[in-house]
């Protein structure tokens, strides 16, 4: 039986509200930024673009897939880098199912700060695996995620299980 319920995500307005530092952490990657500090997120390369288990996530196993080129508008993205992040997205849905055993996926793109896009200016797509009854109180009435396990835990199972694809 569906249920009309929204789903409530409060500790994203403090993240939307907060001053943003002017650098970009999806070009904080090793692959322009060698030594960076979201290498350990980072699941999956491929030849333009790649895939990063979301610092802030919504669910376990939220994954974020991005070209290297810090560019902000999907209308700019030449076709090879379409195409990418879309096969990408459809690998990251194939692994997350294997891994992950979820019930359904959220995937999307927000574009432009009105959208709540966290950083609007480089180009990123969701994929969020979920489970049936995965919202629960304690983010309502604590401002708390209940994420079951670090993030760079589930990080390499994903970069183990992306590199037998």
């Amino acid at each position: 039986m569906a249920h009309d319920r929204p789903l409530w995500a409060p500790w994203r307005i403090e993240f939307i509200r907060s001053e943003k530092d002017s650098t970009c952490f999806l070009c904080d990657n090793p692959v322009v930024n060698p030594g960076s500090q979201e290498e350990e997120l980072i699941v999956f390369r491929g030849e333009t673009c790649f895939i990063i288990l979301n610092r802030y996530p919504y669910n376990s196993g939220h994954l974020l897939i991005a070209p290297y080129r810090h560019i902000g508008d999907i209308a700019e993205l030449p076709t090879t880098e379409l195409h990418e992040i879309m096969d990408l997205t459809v690998l990251a849905k194939q692994v997350l199912s294997q891994t992950m055993n979820p019930d359904a996926f959220n995937a999307g793109l927000n574009l432009g700060v009105a959208s709540g896009a966290g950083i609007a200016d480089h180009v990123h797509m969701h994929i969020v695996p979920r489970w049936t009854g995965d919202t629960n109180f304690i983010s309502v009435i604590d401002d708390v995620r209940v994420v079951p396990e670090a993030l760079t835990v589930t990080a390499e199972l994903l970069r183990l299980a992306f590199a037998s694809e």
